[in-house]
């Protein structure tokens, strides 16, 4: 794994490269950096093969690079940031993150990955992971006694964190649909994924998922069921390790602003982001589907959704938009 790692990160320039350099920089023969390369298809990249130029990505990449992201990172970013690993490959970032908060890992710990096998959105649906294209990120945050009552709305928190880095990056068109996915120009950019442990009253933890399309390959694209939108679409010029490290402060700080004065303050930003006020809605709760008009979110982050009946609260579901006539 050690050889494959440094073998992408000197093909991820997109340029050729013999196989001598190659085994020379590696210090194996040819035959075994040819082996090495027959690997690469299965994570989804394109490997060319032309004689007497060497070898070459269709695409180059950009790697994640833990130095590059911690020193963009600001000093009040880094205070709340016990620990940043990146993994090439993985099952699940949200899945080894709970592991380590069994472990007993400290508060701000954050995890990025390449690529994931098993990455999970909403409601059990895989997330699309291809390698090297997007931002796979899962972060503990522990509260003690005494925690916010609305934990629930952490999923909000992040949504308007992640949104707001689109924004800093100049993206326009930025908006959130209840309760957690990040929109531009209504395509999907992306999503969060919260998992809980311990007592709502505390002492608790979340492990916040969030992932980010950052340049999603069409083939791969191909296989999520909505429109969907990435960065690289509005803008070549966003760096993939600078977006990750702007994002990691971000949510570090959202996540300490909520931690000492709850929902409250983030109430505003939901608001001028949120795209589905005022609109008519479908909101599919289990197998129900209930039609009405947006009317924003209460203070514990539900849903109110004026219908027939009157207005409606809820606090889980999936919400479209519906086409007026």
């Amino acid at each position: 794994m050690q050889h494959r790692t440094r073998l992408l990160r000197t093909l991820a320039d997109g340029q050729f490269h013999s196989g001598e350099v190659l085994g020379s920089m590696l210090g194996i023969s040819r035959s075994a950096v040819w082996k090495i390369l027959k690997t690469l298809p299965e994570l989804g990249l394109d490997v060319q093969a032309i004689p007497r130029r060497g070898y070459r990505l269709s695409e180059p990449l950009e790697l994640l690079d833990k130095e590059k992201i911690v020193n963009t990172i600001s000093s009040a970013g880094t205070s709340l940031l016990s620990e940043l690993e990146i993994h090439e490959d993985i099952d699940s970032t949200n899945r080894l993150m709970m592991q380590r908060a069994i472990e007993g890992v400290g508060s701000g710990h954050v995890c990025l990955a390449e690529q994931q096998q098993e990455g999970k959105g909403r409601r059990g649906r895989q997330w699309t992971s291809p390698f090297g294209c997007n931002i796979y990120l899962s972060f503990l945050w522990r509260f003690p006694e005494g925690a916010p009552e609305s934990l629930s709305t952490l999923s909000l928190v992040a949504g308007i964190a992640t949104a707001k880095v689109a924004e800093k990056f100049g993206l326009d068109g930025v908006g959130m649909k209840w309760p957690n996915d990040i929109l531009i120009e209504g395509r999907k950019l992306g999503g969060i994924l919260l998992e809980f442990a311990g007592e709502n009253s505390g002492p608790c933890h979340i492990v916040s998922g969030i992932g980010v399309n950052y340049r999603m390959p069409s083939e791969a694209g191909s296989e999520i069921d909505q429109p969907w939108t990435d960065i690289c679409t509005h803008s070549k010029k966003v760096s993939r390790n600078h977006f990750a490290a702007v994002l990691i402060d971000e949510l570090l700080s959202a996540y300490d602003k909520f931690h000492a004065q709850g929902f409250a303050p983030f109430m505003p930003d939901w608001q001028r982001l949120d795209v589905c006020r005022g609109k008519t809605v479908v909101l599919q709760v289990q197998d129900e589907h209930i039609i009405g008009k947006a009317e924003g979110i209460d203070e514990q982050g539900a849903l109110l959704l004026k219908t027939e009946n009157g207005v409606r609260r809820f606090s889980y579901g999936e919400v479209s938009l519906r086409a007026m006539r």
